[in-house]
């Protein structure tokens, strides 16, 4: 081999089409992945809030076995902010809330408890326990809970 020969053998490297080639493949993969790891990080965090609820709803008990009443468990009476709970979904976390936890409703032998999502899980639909077990979730974000709504699955 001469000179020439391994000179240009040392300068071998990517053409422009094998690497706008292997960007369009990155770029497809990205676009389909992306969202489903979107799917799943707000599913992770919801039923993070799901478990809020339901030691929520734990808290409510004991708030009536202490006081043969539902009534007076939030931090301005009966609804909305509780006093005998943590009002956050991660329960306790100052700096990364995805839920808000309040009393929705609430009489001496009945109460309803809410997560309404917040930053990043802002158009989530609020999800929903009440003293009965009930569970909801409001999947289309209407505000309201239809029919096929109450239960905390993803179908």
């Amino acid at each position: 081999m001469n000179k020439h020969n391994k000179k240009h053998q040392a300068q071998r490297g990517f053409t422009l089409v094998e690497l706008l080639v292997v960007i369009a493949i990155v770029s497809v993969l990205v676009a389909i992945a992306y969202p489903s790891y979107q799917d799943s990080v707000r599913g992770s965090k919801r039923a993070e809030a799901q478990a809020a609820l339901v030691s929520f709803g734990a808290a409510m008990e004991k708030h009536f076995t202490q006081n043969n009443t539902y009534l007076d468990a939030g931090q301005s009476g009966d609804t909305g902010a509780p006093a005998i709970f943590s009002d956050t979904a991660p329960v306790g976390s100052s700096s990364s809330v995805y839920y808000n936890l309040t009393i929705h409703a609430a009489t001496g032998s009945t109460y309803t408890l809410r997560a309404t999502p917040t930053n990043s899980q802002t158009g989530d639909g609020f999800l929903q326990l009440t003293s009965t077990g009930q569970k909801a979730w409001d999947k289309d974000n209407s505000g309201a809970l239809s029919s096929s709504e109450y239960n905390w699955d993803k179908n």
